[in-house]
């Protein structure tokens, strides 16, 4: 899979570098170029989809001076710019932001944030790309299963953004995640009730809930007796 190109679209400059250097440190992306408004950034999109090197990947501030994020989205649809996008928003626009996914807003990072959050969230957004692109089935032409096309939009997803069901304990969940982030493959449920001292029960809930929530795949284990178990593999950054 090529890098993915990503365009920063920021008005204020120190911000707009600051992105621009993270792009720059991550693994799989490659900086298009940077825009300080609406407009520039369709021009700059316009230009490097002509020149047959599309951007993949908007960095999108909703507080633009000459537009909103959510009116450049909708710009970039009618002009056929499919590119994804992450908003870059404050709390207070995080309702919008949620209902704006019909627009191409496939994450969003909520001012200030840290590296570690920005290389969290494009790197479940790579994964995301991924995944799509290469179906697990490894067939030649093949499409995408249901539960392949589940898996990819989950990882679009941090645990953080799931509501904890009720019964789980961030503390629980928080050493079912630790032991999965350490083991070089897949395990089962019941590979997580002898190592932490649970029911298998109580393990597989919280697989369950870190597979829905994208930071874990999950798979059919074959070849032991009786019905066939899920193995689980840690899928995030350590």
């Amino acid at each position: 899979m090529s890098d993915i190109r990503v365009l920063v679209v920021e008005d204020e400059p120190v911000a707009a570098a600051a992105h621009a250097a993270y792009v720059g440190r991550l693994d799989g992306f490659t900086l298009a170029g940077s825009a300080p408004d609406g407009q520039s950034a369709l021009r700059l999109m316009t230009e490097f989809a002509a020149a047959g090197s599309p951007v993949d990947l908007v960095l999108l501030d909703m507080n633009l001076p000459d537009l909103h994020g959510l009116d450049i989205a909708r710009r970039m649809r009618a002009a056929g710019l499919f590119a994804d996008i992450v908003a870059i928003t404050a709390v207070r626009e995080l309702t919008i932001v949620r209902s704006a996914v019909a627009t191409g807003v496939v994450q969003y990072l909520i001012k200030p944030f840290t590296y570690a959050t920005f290389a969290d969230k494009l790197s479940s957004y790579r994964k995301f790309r991924e995944q799509l692109a290469s179906p697990a089935s490894g067939r030649p032409g093949a499409g995408a299963s249901q539960s392949e096309v589940d898996q990819a939009f989950a990882s679009l997803r941090a645990p953080s953004e799931l509501p904890l069901p009720k019964g789980l304990a961030v503390s629980t969940l928080e050493s079912v995640r630790d032991f999965m982030r350490q083991q070089s493959g897949a395990v089962s449920a019941s590979e997580v009730m002898a190592a932490l001292g649970m029911s298998r029960v109580t393990a597989r809930r919280y697989l369950e809930y870190l597979a829905d929530a994208g930071a874990v795949s999950r798979t059919a284990r074959y070849g032991t007796p009786g019905r066939p178990e899920n193995e689980y593999r840690w899928l995030r950054p350590p």
